[in-house]
């Protein structure tokens, strides 16, 4: 190869030219270098030191004044339907086809950046959001029916190439004409998930029915979690918003349950003991930092007995052996047993005993003050293990194998105070949802059903009435109701906690059937019997995360009944009202809700 051949600079007649001119270029590059790192000191005395709080508190002001245009315009469509007026609530402006009110990358950015606290949930107070419809982005078509969508779905109703293009060679997702494919890769499983759950069998009762509830920690596009529904383990994947753009709305458009979720400084949305496996696969935690913080929370919500997988870093991983000791350290602190390490996959055991805590470096120790483990909605992570509250009869292995858990009573479902309502509950809905599908034309087991949520759950007995329908079901549990989610998962279903006063944590256009009894409770407040927030709220929510052509199920009484079917026209639902079951309450009506496509 031939070199360049670099003249010598031409000098002029007093030989100053050429040394001037290098001179300027030396001026110029360290002009740019301290440009540079101003501009670096800058950011981390913006984004680490107080003195970022003027700059913040600017731009909180902005999103004040923007706010107070909102809540007028609210004010206004609310003061017309309490009149009985008929109004339309527009469309929101195509930029917001992905809005997410409480993951808002605007309104995030203003908060801390301490353990990742600005990338949790941060909801616009109510009132506060632009009451708008959410459009679908331009060719967006009615999605891909399961099981079909495990494997493909439109490009058009997700149209982002990000994570094809960065994660294509490691079997993600990747662009094919009109879709996008997902050959169930992975960055620690290129070659595929059924393999990588093939491997993970030799030292986990993955076939046995013994597990039924996962935890997928930092998900991707949830192909582990997906190919897990083949051995009938239902897994809960999340993710947050970030830079890979849209992973849960990919993973909620397959047809595999997900969530949008941060593990930060809150404990996350689950009450204790939810799961028999937690599984993280390069979801770059530091399980260890703040004290341990981090594998504490797993700790909270691992079953006794149950299973933790990590695979990718820090395990094994070169430059990180410090972070590898100090996971094994933790482990060995919270008396788990490590079964294997198999490359860069480490599996341990939890111990079926109640809480155990040994002496350890790393500042984890027991809780002086006794709280509610399963208590997690906006709860602050604790560094410290509860005493004594796990029990044998909850561990993997005494509770019930699926699916027989699905129909016993839970062992905490004394601790709801609703102990002698189960089996009345679980009847009760096995008989409704027959009368939806006889009755009312609620096409439970047509392919285009796929994603379901319940969003008063209580035990969860609407969820379990669907367990023979190729469906999955966000169980939610109203964060002012009885704390039930417990019960719900050791039956072996899946939910979270929330308030629907707020918005809830998925992208839009991700449910294909909502379903709400009492829907007037779960915006009051109990002790006063005033609403909380207005029911307009809630039902633009509902219509955020509804799929073009989904469907909502309210039941209440008549007089709510006729208020949320006025709302619905100002949505712009096609609406359809029916008489309950025989054997309900004679003033409770059901209105069967379908979305349209509003652009």
């Amino acid at each position: 190869m031939r070199l360049a051949n670099h003249s010598p600079p031409r000098r002029g007649g007093n030989g100053s030219t050429g040394g001037a001119s290098f001179i300027r270029r030396c001026a110029l590059i360290d002009l740019v270098a301290a440009s540079f790192f101003s501009a670096l000191v800058l950011f981390l005395l913006l984004a680490f030191t107080p003195l970022g709080d003027p700059l913040a508190a600017s731009g909180r002001r902005y999103l004040g004044r923007q706010s107070a245009s909102f809540a007028r315009q609210r004010e206004k469509v609310i003061a017309a339907i309490e009149l009985g007026e008929e109004v339309v609530i527009k469309s929101c402006p195509a930029e917001e086809v992905d809005k997410m009110p409480c993951e808002d990358p605007r309104r995030n950015s203003l908060f801390d950046r301490y353990m990742n606290f600005y990338r949790e949930r941060h909801c616009p107070a109510p009132g506060e959001a632009l009451l708008c419809l959410v459009p679908p982005p331009k060719g967006y078509r009615v999605r891909i029916p399961w099981p079909e969508s495990l494997h493909k779905i439109w490009h058009n109703n997700m149209p982002y190439n990000k994570i094809a293009e960065r994660k294509g060679h490691q079997g993600w997702m990747t662009e094919e004409g009109p879709y996008f494919i997902f050959p169930g890769g992975g960055t620690m499983f290129p070659d595929g998930a059924e393999q990588y759950i093939e491997k993970l069998g030799q030292y986990i009762p993955i076939k046995k029915g013994i597990l039924r509830t996962a935890l997928d920690m930092g998900c991707g596009v949830a192909s582990f979690g997906g190919f897990l529904l083949k051995e009938n383990l239902l897994t809960l994947s999340f993710a947050p918003r970030d830079s890979h753009k849209s992973q849960i709305q990919f993973a909620l458009e397959r047809g595999i349950p997900a969530f949008v979720a941060m593990l930060g400084t809150r404990r996350l949305p689950f009450p204790a003991y939810a799961f028999d496996l937690i599984h993280c696969s390069r979801c770059l935690i530091p399980f260890t930092a703040y004290n341990g913080s981090y594998i504490v929370e797993v700790d909270r919500l691992l079953r006794p007995g149950g299973y933790l997988v990590i695979s990718g870093p820090p395990v094994k991983w070169a430059k990180q052996e410090s972070e590898w000791d100090h996971l094994q350290a933790a482990a060995l602190a919270l008396c788990y047993k490590l079964l294997v390490v198999d490359g860069n996959t480490a599996i341990w055991k939890k111990p079926s005993i109640a809480s155990c805590l040994k002496e350890n470096k790393l500042g984890i120790g027991y809780c002086r003050d006794s709280n509610d483990s399963s208590e997690a909605w906006y709860f602050k992570l604790n560094a410290c293990v509860n005493k004594n509250l796990a029990k044998v009869e909850f561990a993997v292995g005494a509770i019930p194998k699926w699916p027989d858990r699905l129909l016993k009573p839970s062992p905490r479902l004394s601790l709801t105070e609703r102990g002698d309502s189960f089996e009345a509950d679980t009847e009760l809905w096995a008989r409704r949802v027959e009368y939806y599908k006889k009755s009312l034309g609620i096409k439970l087991e047509s392919p285009s059903v796929r994603n379901v949520m319940d969003m008063n759950a209580n035990l969860g007995g609407f969820a379990a009435a669907l367990s023979h329908n190729d469906v999955w079901v966000m169980n939610v549990v109203p964060v002012l109701f009885p704390l039930t989610l417990d019960v719900i998962y050791d039956r072996g279903l899946t939910g979270v906690y929330h308030d629907w006063c707020e918005a809830f944590s998925t992208y839009p256009r991700t449910y294909d059937l909502l379903h709400v009894s009492g829907i007037s409770s779960v915006v009051a407040d109990s002790s006063s019997n005033l609403n909380r927030c207005h029911l307009v709220d809630l039902m633009v929510e509902m219509d955020r995360i509804l799929r073009p052509k989904g469907t909502a199920v309210i039941r209440d009484s008549m007089e709510v009944i006729d208020k949320v079917a006025q709302i619905a026209r100002a949505i712009r639902w096609t609406t359809d009202l029916h008489q309950v079951e025989p054997e309900s309450p004679g003033d409770e009506r059901i209105l069967v809700i379908t979305k349209n496509f509003v652009s």
